[in-house]
């Protein structure tokens, strides 16, 4: 006899096992027809699965955060279902929810295109419209593997195999088509809905193993109703508009060329960009305290070996097998991320309690082998530069520590344009290093850091490091998109595993705390950020071109070089443009480039030794002496860690 607790805390009893649709029912007919799936005791589940025990129960009607991903999850079955019937012979594979839509990767010998898009999206509306009831079975996993082996569905028969023993076989049926699947799933298609869209197609391997099958992905977005996917793909127009790619050509930044798939050619402008940025940070890294060093790019594999990242990250790592006068086949492996370097640097010497915290930051360059299907333009590629850092720490100072970290990252973010971020707590994955006592020291540490520095948190279950948790720092961009950038990791594993040992004020050895930290991240994925954060319209301390100096006439040519000399020996970016063109052209020109000051001169102004400063894309504009101008443009240019601060209100009385 269950006894039923609903949110509003009143229970209901009912004779026997009874049915979240039943028990939806019992309470009204507006709940009935709203209700799509359930939660009993936190863990989402069909309306159809039968309750037989004392349980806690939520109801997920259409408005709830849970319903958009299972009207993605939903989705994709529908995608699969109208694929199946429009082109026979092709194969399912696995279609998941994710961010904002649905994907599902089909086998087949032609790769679709968005041509095929119009008549998929009409079958799955047919199939919506259709509205047959999900519905779940259990089957034993032979009988399911020579199901769809006799169906020519060699992908799902494998992944029935490589599930575990104690794995239950599901199968949903939506009508006559039917999917493995764990669900859960709302009641029937047509409660997906008819506010979604197919919007790419692309490759991608089985499971995500170059060495497997090229699969055909459509990738398609889902939303509650009509009005969220408008908005959707209102983002999506104004994000295509800020594409850092495309920005990154018009403005001359960078290229990309298979020659060197992954790496990225910085152009002049953009690498002043990078260096702009990455001189910012030293400043401000200088500042708190943290040592720079440098490490070397190749090292031999038996310190990965050591360290835990040869078991986890080999196929992600570059190797050079070379011969050495010791010994032959030396295998060499680039660098994929810098921690275990950083500890050979700290082992150096004998270290004392004293000189902890040690605060050792690196620009480190890293290679990883991304599959080509995942790379991005400089967001996703495989060599790329951290604003990496390790703290090595007592126990102690965890809490002290990252009370620094999180101010130091939030003034950071601030100065470059992000006024908040969300936190993320990710804690241990299934495949880790480390005993649980360890994890249980470390959570725990890294929670009371988290209430030490007033860090609230989401959790994040299972995405950790393998050696220790962490807290991931997600940006919200200017078109509401999300980024996770910066990352605090506590490890006791890596000291450990490396032999780390400083001697206490005890007088006997200890292994550190590593605090693995950084703040931007990769630095080619931040500035692609920032490019599509500002659109390529720089605040002025960031552009790469801060200045053009335009001449009117052709007589103004040479006092419009003379200013630019000028500015340039002030320390500021400039460019001059002395064409035989109307004013109007060049200044739509220079709009369209994005730069953020034109500098504006005729023959009055030559003769008067002044200029006409017009802030683009705005259409206002100030006449001042050369000299004032370049203090103005100096102050205003000024990164933000080099203005003045406002003392505080007890020094100011």
């Amino acid at each position: 006899m269950p006894a039923i607790t609903l949110p509003d805390g009143s229970v209901r009893a009912y004779d026997g096992p009874v049915t979240g649709t039943t028990v939806a029912a019992s309470i009204g007919p507006g709940l009935a027809k709203a209700a799509l799936a359930m939660e009993v005791n936190g863990t989402l589940r069909d309306l159809s699965v039968a309750i037989d025990s004392d349980a806690r129960l939520r109801f997920i009607t259409r408005r709830d955060p849970e319903a958009l991903g299972m009207i993605r999850h939903d989705a994709a079955h529908v995608l699969a279902e109208a694929v199946q019937a429009l082109f026979p012979g092709t194969q399912v594979t696995i279609g998941p929810a994710i961010e904002n839509g649905f994907y599902y990767d089909f086998a087949r010998n032609q790769p679709f295109t968005p041509e095929d898009f119009p008549a998929i999206e009409a079958k799955m509306r047919e199939i919506v419209a259709r509205n047959a009831p999900f519905t779940r079975e259990e089957w034993p996993r032979e009988e399911a593997i020579a199901f769809f082996e006799a169906r020519g569905e060699r992908f799902k028969a494998e992944l029935i195999r490589d599930l575990p023993e104690s794995e239950t076989i599901s199968i949903y049926r939506q009508g006559e088509w039917l999917d493995l699947c764990r669900g859960p799933h709302m009641r029937g298609t047509g409660d997906v809905g008819t506010a979604f869209k197919l919007q790419k197609v692309a490759g991608a391997y089985w499971r995500g193993d170059h060495r497997n099958p090229v699969l055909s992905r459509i990738y398609g977005t889902a939303w509650r109703d009509a009005k969220e996917l408008e908005a959707h793909l209102t983002m999506l127009e104004e994000a295509e508009k800020r594409d850092h790619r495309r920005i990154g050509r018009e403005m001359d930044l960078f290229h990309l060329q298979e020659e060197a798939t992954g790496s990225i050619f910085w152009h002049p402008k953009g690498w002043r960009l990078y260096r702009t940025v990455e001189d910012y940070m030293r400043r401000r890294l200088d500042a708190a305290g943290y040592d720079e060093v440098k490490t070397p790019q190749l090292l031999d594999r038996k310190l990965w070996i050591e360290s835990g990242h040869w078991e986890k990250f080999r196929e992600s790592m570059f190797i050079a097998t070379v011969e050495d006068e010791s010994e032959k086949d030396r295998v060499l492996a680039l660098k994929p991320m810098n921690c275990p370097c950083h500890v050979q640097i700290f082992n150096q010497g004998i270290r004392s309690y004293r000189q902890l915290p040690w605060r050792m930051a690196e620009f480190g360059a890293c290679h990883r082998y991304e599959p080509s299907g995942a790379l991005h333009g400089i967001m996703r590629v495989r060599a790329f530069t951290q604003d990496d850092a390790h703290i090595f720490c007592t126990e102690d100072q965890i809490a002290s520590e990252t009370v620094r970290f999180v101010g130091l990252l939030s003034s950071i973010y601030r100065d470059f344009g992000f006024q908040s971020f969300r936190v993320k707590f990710s804690d241990r994955p299934a495949k880790r290093a480390g005993t649980d006592e360890t994890w249980d020291r470390a959570e725990g540490a890294l929670r009371e850091a988290c209430a030490t520095a007033g860090v609230d948190y989401e959790l994040n279950p299972g995405e950790g490091a393998f050696y220790g948790p962490k807290l991931e720092f997600v940006l919200r961009d200017a078109i509401g998109r999300d980024w996770q950038c910066g990352t605090l990791q506590v490890d006791f594993v890596l000291p450990e595993r490396l032999d780390a040992e400083y001697v206490g004020e005890d007088g006997a050895k200890h292994r550190p705390v590593m605090l693995h930290r950084a703040i931007l991240g990769s630095f080619e994925r931040f500035l692609g950020i920032l490019i599509e954060e500002h659109a390529g319209r720089f605040p002025l301390w960031l552009a790469p071109v801060q200045v053009v100096v335009a001449s009117i006439v052709d007589d103004a040519a040479p006092y419009a070089e003379e200013v630019a000399e000028a500015m340039r020996a002030a320390g500021l970016s400039v460019a001059t443009d002395t064409r035989n063109e109307k004013i109007n052209r060049k200044v739509a020109e220079h709009i369209e480039a994005r730069v953020p000051i034109l500098a504006v001169v005729g023959r009055r102004e030559a003769e008067e030794r002044n200029l006409v400063l017009r802030r683009l894309p705005g259409r206002e504009q100030e006449t001042l002496p050369l000299p004032d101008a370049i203090a103005r443009l100096l102050s205003d240019a000024a990164p933000p860690d080099g203005r003045p601060q406002p003392l505080p209100e007890a020094a100011a009385a």
